[in-house]
Order: C-alpha cells, then sequence, then structure tokens
C-alpha cells in the first residue's frame, strides 16, 4: 500500500537519547495542562480530504540511505569546508573559517573530518589526509572531538547529578520559572554556554511549569555593541551566517549528545501552475518582474492582507474549515486571474481565504521549512530546556534559505496577530499552533517514518515548536553578536594570504578562542572625533564627537538638532519632515559600511567608541529608515 501524505511526515526518529529526552518532553507536554489536541487531528483530517482526489501526484518519493561517511561530506561542504575533502585538499582555503571557529565548533569539524576519513579507508579507496594533519591530534583513534563530547550517559547524569545537588530538581524534566524575565545570552556561542553547563559550573534556577498558557519571557541583554537582526546586514555578509550557524548548530547537537539529522531533498514532479505547487524561488523571480525587490511572494502578501482586513476577528479563524469544494475553485480562479488583477478578494469567505492560506504552505514543492531541516525542525523539541531549544531554533532560522526564511517570517507575524486578537476570533497560542502544525512538518513530498505508538508525541512535540516560533519569533529573528564577530573575522582575513604549512595550522586551532572575547580596551582611545555622512539627505557631514557614553540615538538626534537649527543643505527631505516641519528622528538610521563589515544597521543603544575600536576603518552613514514593518 502507498503511504499516505496525510500523516505527519519526516518527525525525528529515535535519538541516541530517547530515553532521557522522552520523559522530559512528555513531563512539558503534560505541564501543559492536557490542553486540547482536537485542532491538530481535525486539520490532519481536512488534510487528508483535500488530497484524496490527487493522491496519484502525492506519491512520497523514497530518500536513498546515505553510505558511511557521505553525510559528513555533505556536511563538510554545507559548511563550507569542501577544501578538506579528497585527496588534494587544500588547507589554505580553510585557514581563515577555521581560524573563527570555536573550541566547540572546532571539534564539531573535526569529529565529522575523522569520520569521513576513516570511513574513505574502509572502503579501500585512494588514502585521504589524516585528520592529523589537519587538527594535530595526537591519536585517532582518541581525537579531540571525543574528548569534547561526552558519552550520553555521562552527558545525563552530570546534568542531573549537578540539578539535584543545587535545588534538588530533576533538570531535564523542567522549565524556568516564568515569574521573571530571564536573560538570553547572544555574546557566547551557545555550545560553549551548553559545555559550561555540562561540566557543572553554571546552572540556572528551575521550576516546573504549572500554567500551560505560560512561557518564559527573555531579553537578550544589549552589549556594548547592541543587538543584530536579521535584515541589519548586507546580504554578501547574511551568506555567510548559514555556513557558521550550521557549525554552531552541530557543535550545539554534540554538547547536547544527539545527532543531527538531514534530508535530501525529494525530486518532485514540475508543475505548469503559476501559484500554487510553485518553488518560491520561481515564485519571487516572477514577482520581482512585477515588484522588483520583493522578498515574500505576492500571492502570500494578499493572502495574508486579505484575512488582516476581515479574518481577524472571525471566530475559529485557521481552525474551522472552508468548503473543499469552494478552495479549489478559488485556486483555479486565482491561477487564472491573480496577476491580470481581475481577482475580486471581498467576494470570498474569510475560513476559505484562510483555507487557501494553508493550501499554498503546502502545496509548495519542498517544505517551507525545506526537507533537508525538516527533521531538525522537529527534533528540537527533543531538547529538555527551553533556552536551548531556542538557541536551535534561532540557530535552524539563520541556516533557512532567505526566501523561506522571509516567508516564513510573514506568515508567523500574521499568526501572532490572531492571537492578539484572541478574545473575539477563540484562537489562543496553542490553538493556532495545533492548527498549523500539520500545515508546516507534514509534507507530501517526504517519507513516512512515524515510530508506532509515538503519534500523539509527536503532533504535540510539533505544535510546541510552532508555538515557539510564533511566540519568540523576535528573538529568534535575531542574529547572536557571536555569530557577527565570526563574520567580522572573516571579513578581516578574507583578503589577506595564508601560507601556513600543517603545522601552523595545528597551532591556530589549538589556540581557538583563547582571546575571543577579550576587549582591547588597554589601548583604546578615551574619546575620538569621527565624521557621519548622509550624502542622500544632505550635501553636509556631521562631526562626532565620541566618548564611553555615545550612542547611535545620541547621533540622530544631534544630527536632527544640526538640521533643525543650523539650516543645513537638506538634498531629499521625502518622508523626513513631519508635517510641522520638524525632522523626525525616529525616520533615521545609522549605518557602518566597509572595513570587516559588509554593511550594518546600527542599534540605537550601539556605543560607537567601542564599534570605533573594533572597526575603526569603517564609514559611519545616515540613511532614511526604508520602514521595515515586514520582510517585504
Amino acid at each position: 500500500t502507498k503511504n499516505c501524505p496525510c500523516k505527519m511526515n519526516q518527525l525525528p526518529p529515535k535519538s541516541p537519547l530517547a530515553s532521557p529526552v522522552s520523559e522530559g518532553t512528555n513531563s512539558r507536554i503534560d505541564s501543559l495542562d492536557n490542553m486540547s489536541m482536537d485542532s491538530f487531528w481535525l486539520e490532519v483530517e481536512n488534510i487528508k480530504q483535500s488530497t484524496e482526489a490527487e493522491q496519484e501526484e502525492c506519491s512520497l518519493a523514497d530518500v536513498k540511505t546515505q553510505e558511511e561517511g557521505e553525510a559528513e561530506a555533505e556536511w563538510l561542504q554545507d559548511a563550507g569546508l569542501s577544501n578538506l575533502l579528497g585527496d588534494h585538499a587544500s588547507e589554505n582555503d580553510n585557514i581563515v573559517l577555521l581560524s573563527t571557529l570555536t573550541k566547540t565548533q572546532a571539534a564539531a569539524v573535526q569529529r565529522r573530518l575523522d569520520t569521513y576519513s576513516r570511513s574513505r579507508r574502509r572502503r579501500n579507496k585512494h588514502p585521504v589526509r589524516d585528520v592529523r594533519d589537519i587538527f594535530g591530534v595526537v591519536s585517532s583513534e582518541e581525537t579531540a572531538a571525543e574528548k569534547e563530547v561526552p558519552s550520553k550517559d555521562q552527558l545525563w547524569h552530570n546534568l542531573r547529578t549537578s540539578s539535584v545537588q543545587r535545588d534538588n530538581q530533576d533538570y531535564s524534566c523542567t522549565l524556568r520559572s516564568t515569574g521573571k524575565e530571564e536573560a538570553f545570552n547572544m555574546d557566547v556561542a551557545y555550545s560553549e554556554q551548553a559545555a559550561v553547563l555540562l561540566k557543572g559550573s553554571f546552572l540556572p534556577e528551575s521550576r516546573r511549569l504549572k500554567d500551560g498558557n505560560a512561557l518564559t519571557k527573555f531579553k537578550i541583554p544589549k552589549g556594548r555593541l547592541g543587538v543584530t537582526r536579521i535584515g541589519d546586514l548586507s546580504p554578501q555578509d547574511m551568506k555567510k551566517i548559514p555556513t557558521l550557524a550550521l557549525i554552531e548548530l552541530t557543535a550545539l547537537c554534540d554538547i547536547l549528545g544527539f545527532e543531527l539529522k538531514r534530508n535530501k531533498a525529494a525530486k518532485l514532479k514540475t508543475t505548469e501552475k503559476r501559484l500554487f505547487g510553485v518553488p518560491l524561488n520561481t515564485l519571487l523571480e516572477n514577482d520581482q518582474k512585477l515588484l522588483p525587490n520583493t522578498k515574500v511572494p505576492l500571492l502570500l502578501q494578499a493572502l495574508l492582507s486579505c484575512l488582516e482586513k476581515r479574518g481577524l476577528e472571525t471566530e475559529g479563524i485557521l481552525r474551522v474549515s472552508g468548503s473543499q469544494t469552494r478552495i479549489k475553485s478559488l485556486e483555479q480562479k486565482l491561477e487564472r486571474d491573480f496577476y491580470t488583477g481581475l481577482f475580486r478578494w471581498d467576494d470570498v469567505h474569510q475560513n476559505d481565504v484562510s483555507g487557501l492560506l494553508k493550501r499554498f504552505i503546502r502545496e509548495l514543492p519542498a517544505p517551507l521549512l525545506t526537507a533537508e531541516y525538516l527533521p531538525a525542525f522537529a527534533a528540537v523539541q527533543n531538547i529538555p530546556d527551553l533556552k536551548q531549544r531556542l538557541q536551535a531554533l534561532n540557530l535552524l532560522i539563520l541556516i533557512l534559505p532567505e526566501p523561506n526564511r522571509n516567508t516564513l517570517k510573514a506568515l508567523l507575524e500574521f499568526l501572532s496577530k490572531v492571537v492578539a486578537r484572541e478574545n473575539n476570533n477563540k484562537m489562543n497560542l496553542w490553538n493556532v499552533s495545533t492548527v498549523m502544525a500539520p500545515n508546516l512538518f507534514m509534507h507530501k513530498g517526504l517519507p513516512n517514518k512515524i515510530p508506532e505508538g509515538k503519534e500523539k508525541q509527536l503532533a504535540e512535540g510539533a505544535a510546541d515548536v510552532v508555538r515557539m516560533m510564533i511566540h519568540y519569533q523576535d528573538l529568534l529573528w535575531t542574529v547572536s553578536s557571536f555569530l557577527v564577530a565570526q563574520v567580522r573575522k572573516l571579513n578581516e582575513s578574507s583578503s589577506k594570504r595564508y601560507q601556513f604549512c600543517d603545522k601552523r595550522i595545528k597551532n591556530l586551532l589549538r589556540k581557538i578562542h583563547a582571546d575571543k572575547d577579550k576587549v582591547e580596551k588597554s589601548q583604546a582611545e578615551p574619546s575620538k572625533i569621527v565624521k557621519a555622512h548622509a550624502s542622500l539627505l544632505l550635501k553636509d557631514s556631521l562631526e562626532v564627537h565620541l566618548n564611553n557614553a555615545t550612542r547611535v540615538a545620541d547621533v540622530l538626534k544631534q544630527f536632527q538638532k544640526n538640521l533643525c537649527q543650523n539650516g543645513w543643505n537638506i538634498v531629499n527631505t521625502v518622508n523626513l519632515l513631519k508635517c510641522n516641519n520638524s525632522v523626525d528622528c525616529t525616520n533615521l538610521l545609522l549605518y557602518e559600511v566597509g572595513g570587516n563589515i559588509g554593511e550594518h544597521c546600527l542599534d540605537p543603544d550601539t556605543y560607537l567608541l567601542d564599534l570605533y575600536h573594533i572597526n575603526p576603518h569603517a564609514e559611519w552613514i545616515i540613511k532614511q529608515n526604508p520602514s521595515y514593518p515586514r520582510v517585504f
């Protein structure tokens, strides 16, 4: 019999830590006050009914079982370290990236390179470079990675023993107190934080979650360099982030003791449609011909806009299914009339629009969370600690291709608006999460791998992951400071020529992380005079006197004051002046451009003297706010 695409697909197989992890997961789910999963299974049934007539088109593709070493080779390639593979691997091509890695990140790379090398030797292929040539390991049987990564028994024994010693609670089955805000540290690599936690040097206080609707409040502590959001970095610098995030995510999984598994994308039949069942990249390419710089498909924008205008107050929106016959008819009309502008949204029932929205997501040729990383998103539920679950989700979102990430953000922003109108539409956060989880985690192009008897647990876990993405989306769409620092290091080093021998690499990797977090204050100047340019707005430049207290917000206020009082020659006043002819400072942004960064939109709370010491060769440019209420 044929596998049904209407079941949960590619939810995580049993991990090496299945027993303790499952206990933690079950306890967390049980603590949700037995919140109803009826909406989840009702949505599954609706999906099944909508696809029954299309079974021949929805047959599942088989995923080829990878031979030993293939997954490691793919990982090294995706991590930007493909030059370490093969018979003529070149360390010089990778020295820059390797030099930015933390200890735990280097251990993750080393572990996979070692596995790849051993697998090739077993298959009696041509000799490959020994891992010791790259990382200077004394013994291939006792690699640094094996020293860094404890056994699963040691991991859970240390976590539980240390936790009991501190507060006599089972750490793996608890969540933090929801009574106060908790710091979410983005200055230190997540895997390094996990390693410290593992050693028992630091254990946060934990309490059981009593209220299923309560979620811990997290706040990102702003350092001297402020906070960087997705969208603040230039496209060139953002291209470096997924590689670094993949290495960091793998290192975090290694420390936590479970394997990060990825799928190969399934090949599906191409479609002649223009909207539904079309790859995101193709949709965006077509849309950008009509509206340049479009970042989210125009159809999705139209669906969300229609629902926001007339559907947010509708009781049961998203949960109450529209007519499948009408939805199919509307899909055909959209295919014919959407780009001509003849489609009449006012005539469509809101439940049918929500049905079209969910159908659009499900019909994408590849899952919105991508075929490669859908298992990893689903596996996040297996991490007992909430903060570490969010760390993994943050890295996964950074790994997503830009079209997927932008589309997901637009969807999550809309879902937040639905939850905000809960009093009227009767759709709370858990209701919305259970309805949307099947649409994000079920896909006809992926095989069905559900351990027998695990359906309920996996379904609840998937809904919990969606709940976290909706509730914590502001945090999840942040680029960690440690990743920005690694991007700076890559940019600083990329123009330099390295001619190091293997011994030099060995010494370099031994030094990794030794001076990572040191601030060069010994030679730092107590003050500095720099210029901020605003060539698109005025001909003059702004002279800025920096001291330890000068922030971006102060410079923008100074710029505003000079515009009003000194009669500067304004080049462009569009959207710059308020109706009373005063300058709107909130419509201005300060960018760091050049040096060791491409372009970086600065947090208003960034201390500029600290930034100057880190990147003294950058220019500072004041620009108008491009208006960023959404990613599109």
